[in-house]
């Protein structure tokens, strides 16, 4: 497994016997108080874009009786959720993942449940979802699922992350956008132009080069940087289109945060208001998505951070799936959609991040910008963007552990790692993964090399891939 940066120049000796590290194990993994620190703010800023996104997300949309969410409301809701979900997983799974409102799950609340049902029924999906993943943790099968996918694939898994961040990062960026005649192009219109893309470019180029130097805070100090430069030329020319995040400095620093809708929520009134089918093909689609989503990152993430032995098997991992399902049931709880654990969190580990301790100093931030929403909403995307491409590059290294001479493992695992990034879900590359490996496996008559759990999870798969044919049969 790929470590990064185990001990980069300036950050001094280890924490040695004291609290943090009798609590945090940092010596045990190579890691300093001033690593963790920094590795937990460059998760916050690589992450702080969800604050916005997920409010836009699902303020955009109106349930059954037209009624819609306030961004205020869902504001806190988001900030809420994830410092209370994030600090746990530092406190008890000891572990750089932050947790925060799931971009792969946000989407499917917003315009496949609430069509259907009210806001309160929706997010009572949502906690029944964590409650869900909660009982498949604690009983052993969530593990025993991670266990059960091959070593190839799980590296696969990792590497399709990486392509997978580096191209939102490239999305969000403005350096790749939709093309008029292909699906992808290079800048809008196939040419790069404008201030913004010169501060993405500007600001990759400077990380690349602090990085390969092994400046301590390298992605940090570039975000930072990148961020005074957004703030100067925009407030220098005029009309310039940054995307979510305009980078001004705000008139009012701290925002009065909006409880509104803590603890709004139904849990069984959804199957009443869209029907039994409907409501349980929605929670099917939760857990499914909520469940391979966390998993791919905390495999691909993990093995970055040195958490993984020889078998990819994560240290911890039965705390840190718990913590994950609990996620979804506080994000329920307070409005915010399910939490899960987040892909920018490679983002905090490329930094140093290797403990619990990074996930704390996250937390504590995403609780302040609970009140200082105006502040947080300076970091434009074209500057916490390199910080993604960067680790998505660092994660391709775990491609030299797959045997692509071999078409058994070869065949599944370029699926896993292609479809992340050109279906834009963490979801669909596992499954297309597992399939295809049951497939080939069964193809070439090696049946006893299929675990019998691949076996009901590629099913599951299928019917997941198929879910609106299936849905439409009965309907």
């Amino acid at each position: 497994m790929t470590q990064l940066q185990t001990k980069p120049a300036g950050d001094g000796p280890t924490a040695g016997g004291s609290l943090l590290d009798r609590l945090f194990d940092l010596s045990g993994r190579g890691s300093t108080v001033s690593r963790e620190v920094r590795g937990g703010i460059t998760t916050f800023f690589a992450v702080a874009y969800i604050i916005l996104l997920i409010p836009i997300i699902l303020s955009g949309a109106k349930d059954v009786t037209g009624a819609s969410l306030t961004i205020p409301q869902l504001t806190t809701a988001v900030t809420l959720s994830a410092a209370l979900t994030t600090i746990l997983m530092g406190l008890v799974g000891n572990a750089p993942f932050a947790l925060a409102s799931g971009l792969g799950v946000a989407p499917v609340v917003a315009f496949q449940a609430a069509p259907h049902m009210t806001w309160d029924q929706a997010m009572g999906l949502v906690v029944l979802e964590g409650v869900v993943i909660v009982i498949f943790a604690l009983t052993g099968i969530r593990q025993l699922i991670m266990d059960a996918i091959p070593t190839p694939i799980k590296h696969a898994i990792g590497v399709g992350i990486g392509m997978f961040i580096a191209l939102i990062g490239l999305v969000d960026a403005g350096f790749v956008s939709k093309g008029a005649g292909t699906p992808l192009t290079l800048g809008a219109g196939g040419h790069l132009s404008g201030w913004p893309i010169v501060v993405f470019c500007a600001g990759l180029l400077v990380m690349f080069a602090l990085y390969v130097l092994r400046v301590p805070g390298a992605i940090l100090i570039s975000i930072v940087l990148a961020t005074v430069a957004a703030i100067a030329i925009n407030a220098a020319v005029d009309g310039l289109k940054w995307g979510v995040v305009t980078p001004t400095m705000p008139e009012n620093i701290v925002a009065t945060p909006d409880f509104g809708l803590l603890f709004d929520v139904d849990l069984f009134g959804g199957f009443g208001s869209a029907g039994v089918l409907t409501a349980t093909v929605v929670l099917f689609t939760l857990v499914l998505s909520g469940f391979f989503d966390a998993m791919g990152t905390i495999i691909g993430v993990g093995e970055e951070a040195g958490l993984a032995d020889s078998q990819g098997r994560i240290k911890g991992i039965g705390k840190i799936l718990t913590i994950d399902g609990l996620g979804a049931i506080v994000g329920g709880g307070t409005g915010a959609s399910a939490n899960t654990v987040v892909v920018e969190s490679a983002a905090g580990v490329g930094e140093g991040a290797r403990t619990g301790l990074a996930s704390i100093v996250t937390g504590l931030l995403f609780g302040g910008a609970m009140f200082l929403t105006p502040l947080a909403a300076t970091v434009p995307a074209q500057a916490a963007a390199p910080a993604l491409v960067l680790v998505g590059a660092l994660m391709m290294t775990a491609a030299r552990k797959i045997e692509w001479d071999d078409l058994d493992l070869a065949i599944p695992a370029f699926l896993t790692i292609a479809l992340m990034p050109f279906t834009y879900s963490i979801t669909n590359g596992v499954g297309a993964g597992i399939v295809a490996y049951v497939v080939v496996k069964a193809a070439r008559r090696r049946f006893t090399e299929i675990h019998w759990l691949l076996w009901v999870i590629a099913a599951i798969f299928v019917a997941y891939f198929g879910i609106g044919f299936i849905e439409g049969l009965f309907t």
